[in-house]
């Protein structure tokens, strides 16, 4: 099978956008439904799907941030008006936000790293997924993606972990790229 050159290029010019640097509109349903078809064609060793998506669009979006301005306020009573408000508004900033939840668990024959693993497998796809129709995107794990309290509140089971939080919505200007590593300095051969 010959490489697509277009995905070739997606891939090699890949960049993340600051959800505060995107607007709308955001995906149609029929996109997201393609994005999180897209999303869950990974690696998934014993077929346990160890991952699950929660959609976060329109007034959501600011149903969850009121969730984490509470728990953050009770974290840090001390906090301002302002920095609450931050807070508030973190998941709002981009026209949709998917949270990837890792549903890791023990498991006889499947290791928890490799569906661990496997959700972070989800969550690139569905980077590429929204890249490729056009979005730009922000994968992000903040405080709130390993606080507790947040995760209780936002429906996770207490095995589940956030494996990240994925905004997408269209950038206001094109990307502007940052330094890669040098193939040299990431790159053994065996042998």
């Amino acid at each position: 099978m010959a490489a697509s050159q277009s995905a070739l290029d997606l891939l090699k010019t890949r960049r993340s956008v600051k959800p505060i640097e995107m607007d709308g509109p955001g995906p149609s349903a029929a996109e997201i439904d393609t994005i999180l078809t897209i999303a869950s064609r990974v690696p998934d060793h014993g077929k346990l799907a160890p991952w699950r998506f929660i959609v976060f669009e329109g007034d959501a979006r600011r149903s969850a941030g009121e969730k984490l301005a509470v728990v953050f306020k009770a974290n840090n009573p001390q906090a301002t008006d302002d920095q609450v408000a931050f807070e508030r508004n973190r998941l709002a900033r981009a026209p949709l936000v998917i949270a990837v939840v890792s549903r890791a668990a023990p498991h006889a024959k499947i290791p928890e790293w490799e569906q661990q693993m496997s959700a972070g497998a989800a969550a690139m796809n569905l980077v590429i997924a929204a890249n490729a129709m056009g979005y730009a995107t922000a994968w992000l794990t903040e405080w709130y993606a390993y606080d507790r309290k947040v995760l209780d509140a936002l429906g996770l089971a207490p095995h589940e972990r956030m494996a990240g939080f994925v905004h997408i919505g269209k950038p206001q200007k094109p990307p502007v790229d940052r330094e890669r590593p040098q193939l040299a300095s990431i790159v053994t051969r065996a042998g």
